[in-house]
Order: structure tokens, then sequence, then C-alpha cells
């Protein structure tokens, strides 16, 4: 489990292409601190595991569903990427619930200053814009973000200049595709509501219940 705050940002050495697959070779620091083999570390928001490392990189592999799914499948060698190490159980909560499992890619169709901020406007496909609802949390490349607005087709986030240095979105262009990972509660209290009907006589757990509740 992750938070959504950028940690530093890595640089792609190598890409190892198989028939269905890849192994990355990424150049890091901080996240290599207190690092094991077998460590989850979000690389622009996809969770993957530490299979090699030294002090300088680390390796992981990519499998067939993750390039499918998300943007991974587009880096190139110097590419840069947002990583996280998995939240530590004694760690603060800086950002929101991120799973490191990306739901789908967006694209970004707009960038435009105001005055410190930046706004980023994303086209997403029906099925990631459905669990999108404004002032709620969205992971974009792996970093926790708020969402400013939402229309039929796009959703947009107001970035602050703290965030914009410390991420790669600092370097993002218009027409780039990027990670989107929606917020895991909707999708779970989803999930719960549409239980057929023999499941809900046996649970206690109703919408009305939810709603009551604040969800």
């Amino acid at each position: 489990m992750f938070t959504g705050i950028v940690e530093e940002i890595g640089t792609i050495r190598s890409i190892a292409q198989g028939r269905h697959s890849a192994v990355l070779t990424i150049g890091a620091k901080r996240v290599l601190e207190d690092a094991r083999m077998g460590d989850s570390i979000a690389v622009n928001g996809v969770c993957l595991t530490v299979t090699s490392f030294g002090t300088d990189y680390f390796t992981a592999d990519v499998m067939h569903e993750t390039l499918n799914r998300s943007a991974l499948s587009r880096l190139k060698n110097t590419s840069r990427v947002n990583l996280e190490r998995a939240m530590a159980a004694y760690g603060r909560f800086g950002g929101h619930l991120v799973a490191g499992h990306v739901d789908g890619v967006g694209k970004i169709i707009q960038i435009r200053q105001d005055d410190t901020a930046v706004w980023y406007t994303i086209e997403a496909p029906p099925p990631i814009l459905r669990y999108i609802v404004e002032k709620g949390s969205i992971a974009i490349n792996g970093i926790s973000l708020t969402v400013a607005t939402v229309t039929s087709d796009t959703f947009s986030i107001s970035a602050i200049p703290h965030t914009v240095k410390m991420t790669t979105l600092s370097e993002i262009k218009e027409g780039e595709v990027v990670n989107l990972e929606n917020d895991i509660i909707g999708k779970y209290v989803e999930k719960l509501i549409q239980f057929p009907a023999e499941e809900k006589r046996k649970s206690r757990i109703t919408k009305d219940f939810l709603v009551k509740y604040g969800f």
C-alpha cells in the first residue's frame, strides 16, 4: 500500500524487452536506503517488486497485464519516473490509499498556468471517470492529487508548485499518457451495494448503513 507522496524521481537506465514482458533497471537513491529483495516500490504509480538492487539502482519485472493496462509500456531509456516505497506502519499518511494497481490510462489534453498553480486536464474513459468525484482523490502517475473539476469525459487537477517541482508533473507535456488509479474506497462501496439480494439478506451492510456512517 502507498500514499501517493512521491519520494524521488528515478531514471530508467535500461529496458530488457521480452515477448510479453519487460525488466526495468531504474536509477534511484532515496528509495534504496533500506531496500531488500522483494520490497514493493511504486514506479509511476505501478507497484513493482524489487528483484535486484545496488547502491544506486534496482530492477523490477513488468508482466504482460501491467504493460497492457498501464503507461509503463511507453517508457524509454532515460525516462524519468516517480518513485515511492510501500507505506511503513509507523509512517505518516500524507496522501490517500493508493494500492499501486493502475485502473487504466488517461491523456493530458491541456496544461495551463493559474498564478502559482498549474492545471492539468486529463481525458479518461468512462470506467475510470465513474469513480472520479469533485474534491475526491486520484493517483496520476503515482501522485496523490485532488480532483478540482469533472466533465463527461475529462477531469482536472490543480497542482501546487511544490508538487510540480518534486514529481514528473514538471516535465509532462500535452498529449502524453499517464497512469490513473481511482480511490479504492469507491470501488469497495460499489461492490458492497451490488451484492445479490440473497447476500444482502445475510449481511447487515446496506446502502442506508453506509450513508449513515459517511460512505
